[in-house]
């Protein structure tokens, strides 16, 4: 009985030690002593350098507060602002049990934007190659427009420190009219910063100029998963009405997310229309008058490359008819500029 109770014993202690064995820290150590240190640039720069230290910390997730995030295995990054203001960083840090031990905190930007890429138009003849592609060719543009686009030195011009794109009624390529279509594709894209131009608009019922862009992506990922930035649009038949808006996966089409404003002389003086995006928002202004400003996000398009399109269209489900009586058109841009 004695041997047969102390194998009881022997039993139960072993059992119970590889119990309490098996259950001891199952999960490591987790992140101790998180420290985040910020050094944000004095030149108004926007970079501000972060370095977060943990120990433990195998991986470390940066929320910048301006809907940018980062993860690094070393804890040392740099990130840039594109607006000035207070914001709210967050770093994680991680074990490599997927404990986590997060900080915060809060640093003032200063952004002075710098001009980065500008037309001024100050040459004569074409359109400068090395900025502009011609984008050619008719069959409605998916809007059943009914101008043909050209390359011709007739539908697009440089004098007198003017871009003119000019429409016509004419008949070419088998189209009773003709414009034009200027991209940078290929040549120059960005993302965030503030694109402005100041531009003189047509008159004629059922013309459609417009400024704008498209992501650099949209021969990979099709409109309007690529996002589409409407800065400008006006249409003949609403003197003066300017529309800004933005086509994206749900919002395309007749529905997308934009606003108007009207004006005075848009047909017979310039007038300054910009677009200020980051990752927060895009905010719309004519001469410098902030009429919409759109919410951006990280789940959104309006967080990658695009590139920027010069146009006049006529008619189209958008421009509505246009007039019998049409001959031409200009639409006259001073300037395009682009600030980071």
């Amino acid at each position: 009985m004695k041997s047969g109770t102390l194998l009881m014993a022997i039993c139960f202690f072993t059992l119970f030690s590889c119990s309490k064995k098996g259950t001891s820290s199952p999960n490591g150590n987790p992140p101790a002593n998180l420290v985040l240190n910020a050094i944000v640039s004095q030149d108004n720069s926007g970079i501000v350098n972060f370095t977060a230290t943990a120990t433990n910390a195998v991986v470390y997730t940066f929320n910048y507060g301006d809907n940018a995030t980062e993860v690094t295995t070393t804890g040392v990054v740099s990130h840039r602002y594109t607006a000035t203001g207070l914001y709210t960083v967050t770093v994680t840090a991680k074990s490599s049990t997927n404990q986590t031990a997060s900080a915060t905190k809060t640093i003032n930007v200063s952004v002075t934007a710098g001009l980065v890429w500008s037309d001024e138009f100050d040459g004569s003849g074409l359109p400068d190659p090395n900025k502009w592609s011609f984008e050619t060719g008719a069959g409605g543009w998916g809007n059943n427009e009914v101008q043909n686009y050209t390359n011709r030195i007739d539908n697009a011009s440089v004098s007198g420190g003017t871009l003119k794109i000019t429409a016509k009624a004419e008949s070419f390529g088998g189209s009773s009219y003709t414009s034009a279509r200027l991209v940078t594709k290929g040549k120059y894209s960005f993302k965030y910063g503030k694109i402005e131009a100041s531009i003189k608009l047509p008159t004629g019922v059922g013309t459609w100029p417009a400024f704008w862009m498209l992501g650099d992506n949209v021969n990979t990922t099709p409109w309007p998963a690529c996002g589409e930035i409407d800065i400008m649009e006006h249409l003949g038949r609403q003197l003066n009405v300017i529309y800004s808006t933005l086509h994206h996966p749900g919002h395309s089409g007749s529905n997308g997310d934009g606003s108007t404003t009207t004006i005075s002389g848009a047909t017979t003086s310039f007038h300054k229309y910009t677009a200020e995006w980051s990752s927060s928002n895009i905010k719309f202004y004519v001469d410098d008058v902030l009429f919409y400003n759109f919410a951006n996000s990280s789940n959104l398009p309006f967080n990658a490359n695009f590139f920027i399109i010069l146009n006049m269209a006529l008619g189209g489900n958008f421009g509505g008819p246009l007039d019998p009586a049409f001959t031409s058109a200009v639409m006259e841009i001073d300037y395009v500029r682009v600030y980071q």
